[in-house]
């Protein structure tokens, strides 16, 4: 059945303009330079250690270039042709160093890349006044669905990753509001109090849990809209966690009643007596229905997959990625990292000639991360058969520090990482609350 397209091309032009806004940012932090300019190594994904920074200005123009696609698709002009790409600028950049993985940018490439084939162009764009024969007022429900489900998937995953001792017994709110508190002065009082903690948790675990059933509801959508409103933006002051609320925040709308914003967006002088061919509610390719049918299926599967690797996800970092898993701990490690040569000589390595601040700091906190250094190092001494060993400590929410590699194990010798890695000391530290409360 054919819905009205008002909301998924309000969708599509807040997309665009909040890509706008993140993009300027790179330059306005100068990220550009500090993330794929200065450093001499890049932590690359299984699979894509070909893709590397464009050489000279080019990674500056590459920002340029999404700006402008940004730009393109705000308006809807060459909106397939601008979608493609800047699902695929984007990505190169997200997969140029996992240092800098963030849930947000995996769900703007993942967004970026369903528009390539929901025809939120169809009116309220450019295109639209320039190719007659393309223009609709109505949108298969099947895309609206899509977008539905991509937008519950963070919500129900993230409340789902919350259902973790760590998280039940407070932490890590308990660690992170009192820094907060400094940052944020007119809430210092009430970030400090010692119910806070488990107010955000138990109040976060909850919102993500039923927000997506109470949207869906219409008696209480407007309800949980407006707890939404007020979740994203006590995050976005208290957390510094760039256009991720913002984004959430407006996307979150794509459950509304697809007409909610034609008003709005019928103000705008050309749209206004505009005529559009009928859609036919068929209008969906047999194959395009089975790739997103599979496509959903991934979706469901990654968030998952963690719970069939033995360990603690958040100590062994092992099906962390592509889960979900947001603002759920605070690490961090001590990290002294050692060559041994053929004739014994045991160096330790010193990691500001070869990483930057972060990456040293992610590296730490990182098995995989860990390894994928260590066969650098091995790349370097090509000519000699060394042994690479770490002495590592590592702290995860609140934990006295803990040994957490084998300091004996050689990480250059290990071929492929393999998961379970049985060379990460499992974690057995617990809690201080728990001993406090005891």
């Amino acid at each position: 059945m054919p819905k009205d397209i008002a909301s998924t091309a309000f969708f599509r032009i807040s997309f665009g303009l909040l890509m706008l806004w993140e993009v300027t940012r790179y330059f306005k932090y100068d990220w550009i330079e500090q993330q794929f300019i200065s450093p001499s190594y890049f932590f690359t994904y299984d699979g894509f250690s070909w893709i590397k920074p464009w050489t000279g200005f080019g990674m500056y123009i590459h920002f340029y270039v999404l700006a402008i696609l940004a730009f393109c698709i705000t308006i809807g002009f060459l909106y397939r042709v601008s979608t493609t790409l800047f699902f695929l600028g984007f990505t190169y950049i997200f997969l140029l160093d996992k240092t800098y993985y963030l849930n947000h940018f995996y769900l703007i490439s993942l967004i970026s890349f369903l528009l390539i084939f929901i025809p939120a162009h169809s009116f309220y764009s450019v295109d639209s006044l320039l190719f007659k024969n393309k223009r609709h007022k109505t949108i298969p429900y099947f895309y609206l669905l899509v977008l539905q489900f991509q937008i519950a998937i963070p919500y129900f995953f993230g409340g789902v990753a919350k259902l973790n001792s760590d998280w039940l017994q407070g932490e890590p709110m308990r660690t992170w509001l009192p820094m907060s508190a400094k940052e944020t002065p007119l809430f210092s009082n009430v970030l400090e109090h010692s119910y806070s903690p488990w107010i955000f948790s138990y109040g976060g675990l909850l919102f993500d849990l039923l927000i997506i059933p109470a949207l869906l509801w219409k008696p209480t959508r407007l309800i949980a809209y407006t707890f939404a409103i007020l979740f994203h933006l006590t995050n976005a002051y208290i957390f510094s966690i760039g256009v991720f609320p913002w984004f959430m925040l407006i996307a979150t709308t794509i459950f509304f009643k697809p007409t909610w914003c034609k008003v709005i967006l019928q103000k705008i002088p050309p749209f206004h007596s505009l005529k559009s061919k009928k859609i036919k509610s068929n209008n969906l390719s047999l194959g395009l229905f089975i790739g997103i049918s599979i496509y959903v299926l991934i979706q469901i599967i990654m968030p998952v997959r963690h719970f069939f690797i033995p360990g603690n996800v958040h100590w062994t970092e092992e099906g962390h990625r592509y889960a979900w898993h947001m603002k759920l701990r605070t690490k961090s490690a001590i990290n002294v990292i050692f060559i041994t040569e053929e004739n014994d000589n045991k160096t330790k390595v010193s990691l500001d000639d070869y990483l930057t601040n972060r990456q040293q700091a992610e590296m730490g906190t990182h098995p995989e991360m860990m390894w994928q250094f260590a066969q650098h190092l091995k790349s370097h001494y090509k000519k000699q058969n060394i042994k690479v060993t770490v002495a590592s400590f590592c702290s995860l929410n609140s934990r006295a520090n803990q040994l957490y590699i084998k300091s004996d194990f050689d990480l250059a010798a290990l071929k492929k990482y393999k998961s379970p890695a049985d060379w990460i000391i499992p974690l057995t530290t617990e809690l201080r609350i728990k001993k406090e409360d005891n």
